[in-house]
């Protein structure tokens, strides 16, 4: 009943409803983009190799771009050059002077950092489009008029050209999203694209599951035991985001004629995913590279598999495949590594506890039994460290879910990449975020009814 209630409420609401609805059609804008094919890609023998790529980092950008990859859509970059961006100037503006200048200012400040960050995603959208357009031409996925060197330049250029308009249409969509709708846009194309893949992994377990033959007793298992870890799982992420270790603050108090002002207690709190998604991205990000170099390697140096660097790259490539349901050990070790080196990297910049102490001590308060100053810091920085422990291990977990479920219940990795994982831990955080910013447009309005009843009884009491 109280979530009609609250359905109720947000149909009332013109200005709240006239967000949903822009936010939803510029979304359904960004779906369209999926189906929009660039020149020259063979999407049946695309669609083939992202198809057979099973768990590795090529279904996963699918993944993430909503199938627009496989479908060699404009849209095959996605939004990811643009976090990119982001997150290198977020972590610039800790280190750099001037950029943290910037992000003092306020508004102007934060104009002027977003007019860089879409500067940067340009130049990032032209070195990873020219690396995809060069990769799908290594597999043989793309039809070339032409051998000569100028034809063949020209179509790599105009193509990457077209994945880079493709992401900056993405990036401008999420600004006006933001601008004119509700929730943050590139987190919400990020969930529609991943959402939309439900359906198709829906069908390939199917699939999977009738192909195993008379085990349909065992079938019917394994999608209720999917759907009670999926359930599971959801529940999991939500209290841990929600999560947070409060440290209880004091007040001082202060004495001013005959009366006693503060004294007030209150804590504050420390969330125990810290850093959220963001070292999933890292680690995803720093394995990328080696993954595509040794792809591209093993794939020109297939004359010659006797040669050492074709074994070698070729190992290397083989780490970051799925096979059925299968990932070498290897690989999800270093993936589990890195993200327990960049749950800490990122709190480190993102936490700053001697600027905390220094604010609690600027604003009278301090914490029961710890001296202010350096005391201070050092208590946040230890207790910080513990609860981070905390939340690199949910990461850790929630990452090689994936595996596990794989190994565990004998179903495709990329059926089981959707139902864990980044994707899932995406999802949960954004709609959590989409349903906080709702919540807070109702209490604004109802704040506001509240503020014009007590004006109307005012003017009342004066008649």
């Amino acid at each position: 009943m109280a979530f009609l209630e609250q359905v109720s409420n947000i149909i009332r609401i013109r200005d709240l409803r006239r967000r949903l609805l822009i936010t939803v059609a510029l979304l359904a804008a960004c779906r369209i983009g999926v189906y929009v094919p660039v020149p020259g890609v063979d999407k049946s023998e695309l669609g083939k190799l992202v198809g057979q790529a099973g768990g590795s980092l090529l279904n996963m950008m699918n993944l993430f771009t909503g199938g627009a990859l496989g479908n060699g859509a404009i849209f095959a970059l996605g939004v990811m050059p643009y976090i990119s961006a982001s997150i290198i100037f977020q972590l610039l503006a800790n280190v750099v002077p001037s950029l943290e200048q910037l992000r003092k200012e306020g508004e102007s400040g934060r104009r002027k950092l977003n007019q860089y960050t879409r500067i940067a995603t340009v130049f990032i959208c032209m070195f990873q489009g020219a690396i995809m357009i060069r990769g799908l031409g290594a597999y043989g996925v793309l039809n070339l008029s032409s051998d000569a060197w100028f034809a063949r330049s020209t179509f790599y250029m105009s193509n990457g050209f077209l994945l880079m308009a493709g992401t900056m249409l993405l990036m401008w969509i999420g600004e006006q999203i933001d601008e004119h709708g509700i929730g943050n846009g590139i987190s919400l194309i990020i969930m529609v694209n991943i959402l939309s893949r439900l359906p198709g992994a829906i069908w390939i377990m199917g699939k999977d599951l009738a192909a195993q033959g008379g085990a349909q007793q065992n079938a019917v298992f394994t999608c209720v035991l999917l759907g009670i870890l999926f359930l599971a799982l959801i529940v999991a992420i939500v209290l841990i985001t929600r999560g947070e270790r409060r440290i209880p603050v004091q007040q001082a108090k202060h004495v001013r004629g005959p009366k006693v002002y503060g004294g007030q207690k209150h804590y504050l709190p420390l969330r125990v995913n810290q850093a959220g998604v963001m070292p999933l991205i890292f680690a995803s990000a720093l394995l990328q590279f080696p993954v595509i170099i040794a792809g591209f390697a093993s794939k020109a140096l297939e004359t010659n598999k006797e040669s050492v660097w074709y074994k070698f790259f070729n190992f290397i490539n083989e780490a970051s495949q799925g096979s059925g349901s299968t990932v070498p050990l290897l690989y999800v070790t270093f993936y589990g590594l890195l993200i327990f080196f960049f749950c800490y990297f990122w709190t480190a910049i993102m936490f700053n506890p001697k600027e905390m102490s220094e604010s609690l001590k600027d604003y009278g308060s301090f914490i029961p039994g710890i001296r202010p100053g350096k005391h201070t810091a050092d208590y946040l920085e230890s207790v910080m460290n513990r609860v981070t422990l905390a939340g690199s291990f949910f990461l850790v977990v929630i990452a090689l879910m994936p595996t596990l479920v794989a190994r565990a219940l004998n179903v495709n990795l990329a059926v089981a990449g959707f139902f864990g994982g980044t994707s899932i831990l995406i999802v949960v955080g954004v709609a959590l975020d989409l349903a906080t910013r709702i919540n807070e447009h109702l209490e604004m309005r109802r704040y506001s009814r509240l503020a014009a009843g007590a004006a109307a009884r005012r003017r009342t009491r004066r008649r």
